[in-house]
């Protein structure tokens, strides 16, 4: 797609995107937790329809994760706006389930614009696990990625007594950002914006605050990121968890919240890591990313799988690098 068509499209979705915020405001936020989900599942029905370019993004994610990939897919080559939509059965079964996941977990984020905290508790559970690593950790640093319902995990920590300042990056519109934001910040947690976030960072996690951070989208290395291997692929992500947990000192937790069957989510550790594993910046974030990678291998259906994830191709310096450090790590 153009520069020139992108820019259009953009314009395009403003009004819609405004739309969508009035329905946040107006239809969302008086519904009952099981008609919030009875809704945001009828919206997913709704953008799988409409969503081509999604589907195909979805899809060869999902290759991605079964290793089962062909021609441009996997690559910066591959088109998602041609090329046709064929999966089968149990693949669109779970790409369907993907959207559903992230219309649920994004209709939460408006929900929670009212009575964040009551909300919170009826939708969420921290495991015993957690419960048990969060009170004798403080300030701590949570890891996890786009998977489950990513919104809940940084309010989990909220409740169990940790100040939590967590990172959001710029979506859509600048009012959908706003709202977004507003959301985010309406359990009590403290959120900056991903665009000059390390100095606010940094202040608060020497000030006893734990930070929520999520590391499976793309960052690149001119803005921090570093590049790893994720389900198998190049990936440049960010390492402010591992820069942020030697600096203060602080244990890091990889987490994620598991959808259960009455419609709440219970948030589970992965693993745990003591101040020193993040001495090491580059072994400490590929380590993370290969603890989410086993929980989206087992579970594809709860992330989001319509994103672009490896959008930015390694320099062949890149590679090499990263083959060193794997080739060191063996």
């Amino acid at each position: 797609m153009s520069r020139r068509n992108k820019k259009l499209r953009k314009a395009l979705l403003v009004p819609i995107e405004w739309i969508g915020i009035s329905l946040a405001l107006a239809i969302i936020t008086p519904l009952p937790r099981r008609a919030l989900f009875g809704f945001c599942d009828f919206l997913s029905r709704v953008m799988y329809r409409f969503d081509g370019r999604g589907k195909r993004r979805a899809l060869e994610n999902l290759h991605i994760i079964r290793g089962t990939c062909t021609g441009d897919e996997g690559t910066v080559k591959f088109d998602p706006d041609s090329g046709p939509y064929r999966p089968t059965r149990a693949e669109e079964l779970i790409i369907r389930r993907s959207y559903r996941n992230m219309a649920r977990s994004v209709g939460y984020a408006f929900w929670t614009l009212v009575n964040a905290k009551a909300r919170c508790r009826q939708t969420g559970e921290m495991s015993p696990e957690g419960k048990t690593w969060l009170a004798a950790n403080k300030p701590a640093v949570t890891v996890s990625g786009h998977i489950g319902c990513w919104e809940i995990l940084s309010q989990l920590a909220y409740l169990e007594g940790h100040e939590m300042m967590s990172v959001a990056k710029n979506i859509g519109t600048s009012g959908m950002t706003k709202l977004l934001m507003a959301a985010r910040r309406s359990i009590g947690q403290e959120i900056v914006s991903a665009d000059g976030a390390f100095k606010p960072l940094m202040a608060g996690i020497k000030a006893g605050k734990s930070l929520g951070l999520l590391v499976d989208q793309k960052v690149s290395p001119d803005k921090g990121g570093i590049w790893i291997r994720f389900l198998g692929k190049p990936i440049p992500v960010s390492a402010a968890p591992a820069f942020f947990a030697a600096k203060a000192k602080a244990s890091t937790i990889v987490a994620w919240s598991h959808p259960l069957k009455d419609g709440r989510y219970r948030c589970e550790e992965i693993t745990t890591y003591p101040p020193e594993a993040a001495r090491d910046i580059w072994r400490f974030t590929q380590n993370c990313a290969l603890a989410l990678e086993r929980v989206i291998r087992r579970h594809p259906s709860c992330w989001v799988l319509n994103y672009n994830y490896f959008r930015q191709k390694p320099t062949e310096k890149d590679l090499a690098q990263l083959a060193e450090r794997e080739a060191a790590k063996g």
